[in-house]
């Protein structure tokens, strides 16, 4: 095998927009992973099992311990009433959960993507957009909204095994109980939907789906970002609308170059549900799950649908008025082991 290193198609560097002169290079495929001619299917799973296990296994379990014992918590009253702990630490809760996503998420990413080049940002579309994008972006989220929603209620309704549903109602639960808790809804905005945005995206959108353009071709990895993004959450009786979603959000990383217009609308999308919890959860006559059993009127899915598909094509106008036919940056080429 050829041990000299091999690039990617020409991108644009790393803090330049797309029309800086002389911005466009291409991107050394020179780190180890490379050099090995690991597949990069592979590495994409390797990836998602190390994230899960960092994250939900280890860091974040170990975190809550540590802060926990920190503010003075005894060890008896981890193990005996969690209930408790909800109650009356919500904070120290959530802010551990913050530390397993930047270190069992996003650093991992950066990490990853450091051993396919060293440009890793690169690698990962963290650059930056031509913010035109951004408007059409929001706005057909705001459209596909009511079809997301239509989503939720099909996927509700489909026969799910108990222990699933029994599963999922404590979840509700605990983010109902955090919610409930008298602390600052900035501090749940930045814990609950801006952390999760960068470092999700940059884990799914940035490297998960990269890698997997390169092993399954630009539309199979869109796809399979969307789907294994709707998967990773563990919320069944919500795939379906996680997946469109994900989907909607891989094609804009793609399509624009840049994975910040995914983070956007990720961010949007949980301040929202977020703000919405925190009322419910102030209201006993409401519960948390009425915010994904909303009845929504199929006119306005129609509607949103016709809106989301307009938007969408202005992003498309945009695009090729810049390059064409091509995305707005590099499409990788397909992994062929030599």
């Amino acid at each position: 095998m050829d041990e000299s290193p091999q690039h990617l198609s020409p991108d644009v560097s790393q803090g330049e927009p797309a029309s800086a002169p002389g911005a466009r290079r291409p991107i050394p495929l020179d780190g180890l992973f490379e050099r090995r001619g690991f597949s990069p299917l592979w590495t994409t799973f390797a990836a998602l099992v190390l994230a899960f296990v960092l994250f939900q296994m280890i860091i974040s379990p170990l975190a809550v311990v540590v802060l926990l014992l920190i503010e003075g918590v005894s060890t008896d009253a981890l193990l005996t009433d969690p209930s408790m702990l909800i109650e009356q630490h919500a904070g120290i809760l959530l802010t551990a959960n913050t530390i397993g996503q930047v270190l069992g998420l996003c650093l991992p990413a950066w990490w990853l993507a450091r051993m396919h080049t060293r440009r890793p940002l690169a690698f990962l579309r963290v650059r930056r957009l031509d913010t035109s994008f951004m408007v059409p972006a929001l706005a057909a989220l705001i459209a596909l909204l009511p079809v997301v929603q239509w989503l939720g209620a099909v996927n509700g309704a489909l026969p799910l095994p108990e222990v699933i549903r029994e599963f999922e109602a404590s979840q509700m639960e605990l983010i109902r109980q955090v919610l409930h808790v008298d602390t600052n809804i900035a501090f749940h905005l930045v814990v609950l939907a801006l952390t999760p945005a960068f470092c999700e995206e940059l884990l799914f959108r940035g490297y998960v789906q990269r890698q997997a353009e390169r092993g399954l071709g630009v539309v199979g990895g869109i796809l399979f970002s969307g789907i294994v993004f709707a998967l990773y959450h563990l919320r069944f009786s919500q795939i379906l609308p996680l997946a469109a979603l994900g989907v909607f959000m891989a094609y804009l990383v793609w399509r624009t170059g840049s994975i910040w217009p995914a983070i956007a609308v990720h961010f949007v999308n949980n301040a929202v549900a977020v703000v919405m919890g925190a009322y419910i959860a102030r209201h006993p006559e409401h519960e948390i799950t009425d915010i994904e059993h909303i009845n929504m009127p199929w006119y306005l899915v129609v509607l949103g649908g016709c809106l989301f598909v307009l938007f969408v094509l202005a992003i498309e106008r945009r695009a090729q008025g810049q390059t064409g036919n091509a995305p707005v940056f590099e499409t990788l080429p397909r992994f062929r082991r030599e």
